[in-house]
């Protein structure tokens, strides 16, 4: 038993520990490393109907609106993104969107383009911001209806929307790859 004992405090005396030290300017700006971002996430959206709205079906003040059908007289059902299209074009417009989206695996990042591209890279020479898309993407009663519009807003005066399809998915997604976002104007 002293045997042990002996062998076991021979053991912590041989073990070197070290403090945390400050690095200097010089030795600071020899680190490199890679800057981002990791996202893992699980979002639902309208899982109870449409938007909290002060004008629901109900008089009670806020409501939760829950018909999304084209019938309903509430046109601000369901969650929207539209976007316009130019100086007089009109909106493309993500309507009604619902369900459950989980993720495991977005990043985050900004990368200096100064290659490929067929050669365009070079001329570019800028950062561009980036998201790695993760490997799946599960959805579950997920849905969205793809429209355009000639206003972003339902509630603005003289409203038109055209719906051209809407999507219902349940399942996995797989993604490879990345979106690159490149910056347009001086900043």
């Amino acid at each position: 038993m002293k045997n042990v004992v002996v062998l076991v405090s021979i053991l912590f005396v041989s073990i070197q520990t070290h403090g945390l030290e400050p690095l200097s300017a010089e030795d600071l700006s020899a680190v490199s490393g890679q800057g981002g971002v990791y996202l893992s996430g699980d979002i639902t959206i309208n899982e109870n109907g449409g938007p909290l709205n002060i004008d629901g079906p109900s008089a009670n003040g806020y409501s939760w609106q829950t018909s999304c059908t084209t019938a309903s007289t509430d046109k601000r059902c369901g969650g929207r993104i539209a976007v316009n299209s130019g100086a007089g074009g009109g909106w493309l417009v993500l309507d009604n969107i619902r369900g459950r989206f989980s993720f495991e695996g977005l990043t985050l990042r900004t990368r200096k383009i100064n290659s490929d591209f067929d050669g365009d890279g070079a001329a570019f020479n800028s950062d561009v911001f980036e998201i790695g898309l993760p490997n799946n993407l599960n959805y579950e009663d997920a849905s969205f209806t793809i429209a355009n519009s000639n206003s972003a807003r339902p509630t603005d005066a003289g409203f038109m929307q055209t719906d051209i399809m809407t999507v219902n998915i349940n399942g996995k997604a797989n993604l490879q790859g990345n979106l690159l976002i490149f910056p347009t104007g001086a900043p």
